[in-house]
């Protein structure tokens, strides 16, 4: 049965601080209520060849987004694709980068701020360009988008963590403290959201090193978490880890649409939970 999907992507957290400082997050795995994979990012660490990466399950080799400043729309077809073609309704509250892959390129702060066309991949979209966009912002934006046009599909982006750790190192306090106001951010739009009947999928392109960068080959920029809240998911702590490129085509199976033809099939540890187990597991790290 297609699910409704809301995508969460928490901008720049790593593995181990989503694991020690989300308390409300860890209790729904805790209680066997939702499920948490350990997920190794695509190479190079950067945001929008991941962002790609999410979207499309595509590798740099094959995509083209090797670095931030590649500013052109993707060649590949992403989930927006994908969701559209089927008739479904789309909608984005993110970074602008995500406008600029999907929508239009290059960004214009006037005319791209709120995009409203059915004829785009992302439908309905409100996008900020400025890295200190405030989280609870941000997610009022999606929660609006949610309200007024129940999207099938709902891609919420927010920057704080990232932001956090660039100016302070993924070391610091404020790096941590930050993860646990998005976790408590997210009480306020969990209990929403799953009433609503969404699966909901949270989950990060990449970490961030002591020196408030990213960008390598190390667990600290590239071990990322997954928390998965659906019944399709068999609950608690998954094994093993889960490559990046999965995500994407899992987000289709949970939609009823097709993966693109540049997509691996979602065979997932604990998904669908009455399957017996199989995987995608992440390359053996080097």
């Amino acid at each position: 049965m297609a699910e409704r999907v809301i995508l969460v992507i928490l901008d720049g957290l790593r593995f181990d601080v989503a694991q020690t400082s989300m308390g409300y997050l860890a209790h729904w795995v805790e209680t066997a209520q939702a499920s948490l994979y350990r997920v190794q990012a695509e190479l190079p660490t950067l945001s929008r060849p991941l962002y790609e990466v999410l979207l499309t399950g595509t590798p740099v080799s094959m995509n083209g987004i090797g670095a931030n400043d590649v500013v052109r729309l993707s060649h590949q077809r992403s989930v927006f694709h994908q969701a559209t073609a089927q008739g479904l309704t789309t909608a984005a509250a993110a970074y602008s980068w995500f406008s600029e892959l999907y929508n239009r390129a290059p960004f214009d702060p006037i005319s791209d701020r709120d995009q409203h066309d059915v004829t785009l991949p992302i439908q309905h979209g409100r996008f900020y360009w400025a890295d200190s966009y405030p989280d609870s912002h941000l997610l009022a934006d999606a929660e609006i988008l949610r309200q007024q046009h129940t999207p099938d599909f709902l891609l919420v982006h927010p920057m704080g963590i990232d932001h956090a750790g660039h100016c302070y190192g993924g070391n610091s306090a404020e790096y941590r403290n930050c993860a646990i106001a998005m976790d408590s951010l997210l009480s306020h739009y969990l209990p929403r959201w799953r009433g609503a009947g969404y699966t909901i999928l949270i989950t990060a392109d990449h970490g961030m090193n002591a020196d408030g960068m990213h960008g390598g080959n190390l667990p600290d920029v590239r071990e990322v978490p997954l928390f998965c809240f659906g019944p399709q998911f068999e609950p608690g702590i998954q094994q093993p880890a889960l490559a990046q490129r999965a995500i994407a085509p899992l987000i289709c199976d949970l939609l009823g649409v097709p993966p693109a033809a540049a997509m691996s099939p979602p065979l997932i540890s604990g998904y669908p939970s009455q399957a017996s187990p199989s995987h995608i597991a992440a390359p053996a790290p080097t």
